[in-house]
């Protein structure tokens, strides 16, 4: 994507609905958010997909829900990932609902014993259905599609919503202001050194403090998290340049060789040099 920390989706102004059929290299997709909803359904293989901290497991012809303007990262397992990705502009369906604010979804895949599993499946029908549309190309599949994700929505809100009564503390739109803006400072200068005094001085906080709150809100420490993104971008030059694996490696931010390696086994499960490997076979 072109802004992978703030992620802008185009073309959905006019019906605030867009859909697509995605295919992605396997491997890590840093934290990022967008304001849109999103439905992810897999389409192949298993993908583990952390939300706000949160993580969970995308098995194949499953979905999840990414509720508006929060952080998320993916893991796929595959070498290839194929999804069927879907954003809602939930401001702009309130033509339909107009209080559908009041009713936050929340919706990771549904396991066979829970007692909801019935209408989850029914939804996953549907997105079948949009995929079937895909393949089949009708004069009228958009519109059909577009009608599909109505009822897609309409569901989620029946079965797996809440109404609330009033809109979240102060206290967390502070967080998730902070959370942003150390993802969009790190995205923008993972190629440079980066230390807890350049984030505190951003956040006005202490060096203490700061490491408390991340961990607590996104599950690993600032530190792993840099790396993480650092080694996301090598992977992809891995891939997709010709460039020699320490030339990568610099060039995204890594110093030091063994951290490097460490850093990198430890997402990926294995060394950089059998990524390019497969990658050039």
């Amino acid at each position: 994507m072109s802004e992978p920390v703030y992620e802008k989706i185009q073309n959905i102004k006019n019906t605030g609905i867009r859909y697509e059929f995605v295919t992605v290299p396997g491997g890590y997709c840093p934290l990022h958010w967008h304001r849109e909803m999103e439905i992810l359904y897999s389409l192949n293989g298993e993908s583990d997909v952390t939300i706000e901290g949160y993580p969970c497991k995308l098995p194949h012809k499953h979905f999840l829900v990414v509720p508006p303007e929060q952080i998320h990262s993916t893991f796929y397992h595959d070498s290839t990932a194929m999804f069927l990705c879907i954003h809602l502009d939930m401001e702009a369906m309130r033509r339909f609902m107009p209080d559908i604010a009041m009713y936050p979804i929340y919706c990771p895949p549904v396991a066979a014993s829970d007692p909801r599993f019935e209408a989850y499946r029914g939804i996953c029908d549907l997105l079948e259905s949009m995929t079937r549309l895909h393949i089949e190309a009708p004069v009228a599949g958009a519109l059909e599609a577009h009608g599909l994700i109505l009822q897609i929505l309409a569901r989620l809100i029946q079965n797996f919503s809440r109404k609330i009564t009033k809109s979240d503390p102060s206290s967390d739109r502070l967080t998730m202001e902070r959370i942003r803006t150390v993802i969009t400072y790190v995205e923008e200068h993972y190629r440079e050194p980066i230390s807890l005094a350049d984030i505190t001085e951003l956040l006005g906080i202490s060096a203490e403090y700061f490491c408390r709150f991340f961990k607590k809100n996104m599950g690993i420490s600032f530190l792993t998290y840099v790396g993480e993104v650092r080694a996301s971008h090598v992977y992809f030059d891995l891939i997709h340049t010709d460039q020699s694996i320490a030339e990568i490696m610099e060039n995204n931010g890594f110093t030091n060789q063994k951290l490097f390696n460490r850093t990198f086994k430890s997402i990926y499960g294995c060394t950089p040099s059998s990524i390019r490997k497969a990658a050039e076979k």
